[in-house]
């Protein structure tokens, strides 16, 4: 729609206004010594001095910052302090003022926005700091390191004669996953803490052999708990079928047509046979600690393993044929279900293998990933009779998961 110059002035003046009385509520319900009126007039005089001219706009930022200064004078002489963030929450909304009357309308507001959601919860990003571990602000600083910094310089293109190692590729995966566990780390520090359940179904999105490591160690140390911890760890397997469905959606969404009725199958199972094993359990709870996923060892480690199965896979494929890759994607998930999912889907993408042989190596990985674990079971809780509750239920869902891999395959 066109409107004339009137037309648009008044719409401009309109929406700075509003922007104001937005952040001035904010303000005024904090019961801050600016409020309501201070903002919604400094939003309109931001409009209206770039309306008249830059030069008028300048004098009006000094006005503004002579303002902030007194203000500041004022509550130093009264209650011995500064208000720091009410100064920037009104140089902010001259800017944006600014920016309403050179014709912006939707980056002020929604700037706008977001400023009143950090000003209204001070309480809740207080509290948040204040539980940050130095672990996970070394992890986001190292995933920002691994997307904006390390990707950019890498060489495009494979790097070696034999057509095997592309560094992008491989940083690719990396980002991804690392991306995916320190998101569902997150999760983990927030809601963990409410059972075992809750805490398994996170912790295998995470690292799922870490997970039931510490998962039979509460089994070692409690009484009770034997149900319970067979269904926790069960949760476990759903959490990773679900984790590399996803992977593999990601790098190569043709591949699932094939592998999610046999994933779909093994967590159906897994899940079944979790609530069967929780009616006999009591409601306990049990914290499980996992290092934050964005580690610079653990995403060289990551890196690394990635980089080798995909290579073996690669050259297994070329010279063994289907077989030899689904016998290292095989092996491989006893490493790592997440690497060597990754793995395939990236050699299905770039069409080196068939997205049937991708589905098909992401079931087996998953398979061999759940069944490792029954041995890290054991020896970590010394329970027999529940390592051989697992492993019964987990050779059954393999299986089952094996059946529906043939018939998909078959189809």
């Amino acid at each position: 729609m066109d409107w004339n110059f009137p037309v648009t002035t008044a719409v401009r003046l309109a929406v700075a206004l509003g922007v104001g009385l937005l952040v001035g509520l904010e303000r005024e319900w904090a019961h801050k010594e600016v409020g309501v009126r201070t903002f919604a007039l400094t939003a309109m005089l931001g409009a209206l001095c770039w309306l008249l001219s830059p030069g008028f706009a300048l004098a009006g930022w000094i006005g503004v910052f002579l303002l902030i200064a007194a203000v500041n004078a004022r509550s130093l002489l009264v209650s011995r302090g500064l208000e720091i963030t009410t100064s920037v929450a009104l140089m902010v909304t001259y800017v944006l003022g600014v920016f309403l009357g050179q014709g912006h309308l939707m980056a002020p507001v929604a700037a706008a926005i977001v400023m009143t959601a950090l000003l209204a919860w001070k309480t809740e990003l207080t509290r948040f700091a204040e539980r940050l571990l130095i672990q996970e602000i070394r992890g986001a600083l190292l995933l920002g390191l691994l997307t904006l910094v390390i990707y950019p310089l890498l060489p495009k293109g494979f790097v070696d004669p034999w057509r095997l190692v592309d560094p992008r590729d491989v940083w690719v995966a990396v980002m991804v996953i690392a991306g995916i566990g320190f998101g569902n780390y997150i999760l983990l520090r927030l809601y963990g803490a409410r059972g075992m359940y809750y805490t398994a179904g996170l912790g295998g999105l995470v690292n799922s052999t870490a997970t039931v490591v510490e998962l039979s160690r509460e089994l070692g140390t409690g009484t009770g708990m034997a149900p319970m911890a067979v269904a926790a760890i069960l949760l476990t397997s759903v959490a990773m079928f679900v984790r590399n469905l996803g992977i593999l959606a990601i790098f190569a969404a043709p591949a699932v047509a094939t592998a999610w009725g046999p994933m779909a199958v093994m967590a159906a199972l897994a899940g079944m046979f979790a609530w069967r094993a929780h009616r006999h359990g009591a409601g306990q709870g049990a914290h499980v600690e996992l290092g934050s996923p964005v580690a610079l060892g653990r995403v060289l480690l990551f890196g690394v393993m990635f980089l080798g199965i995909e290579v073996t896979a690669n050259l297994a494929q070329r010279y063994l044929g289907g077989g030899g890759f689904l016998l290292v994607s095989l092996l491989g998930g006893l490493v790592s279900s997440a690497s060597t999912v990754a793995a395939a889907a990236v050699l299905a993408a770039h069409g080196r293998i068939s997205f049937a042989l991708a589905g098909a190596a992401t079931v087996l990985s998953s398979v061999s990933s759940a069944l490792v674990n029954l041995p890290l079971l054991y020896r970590q809780s010394q329970q027999k009779a529940v390592t051989r509750r697992v492993a019964l239920l987990s050779v059954g869902m393999a299986a089952a998961g094996l059946v529906a891999l043939g018939a998909a395959l078959a189809w």
